[in-house]
């Protein structure tokens, strides 16, 4: 199954410092968690041990949120959380 990102979901990766790489990941293998309005979502921690805004974090968490049409997946947006997750 094709993965797209749409535009505003690739807006959002950058500004929100994760990759397309790592979206792509978390869908892939990633852990499903509830989503609204019919969506999906899927997130992943990933190492990261730098700064972000100041501040070190030694995680990040990516969230993507999609939907499977036309034998798709569909990314509408990606949220990413900094911190630290066991």
């Amino acid at each position: 199954m094709e993965i797209i990102l749409t535009d505003h979901a690739i807006e959002k990766t950058v500004q929100r410092g994760t990759t397309e790489d790592e979206v792509i990941y978390a869908i892939l293998e990633g852990v499903d968690i509830p989503a609204k309005k019919g969506r999906k979502a899927k997130e992943m921690v990933f190492n990261y041990n730098k700064e972000w805004l100041g501040k070190f974090y030694p995680q990040k968490k990516v969230l993507a949120i999609y939907v499977e049409e036309y034998g798709e997946i569909v990314v509408i947006t990606v949220k990413v959380y900094y911190g630290e997750w066991s």
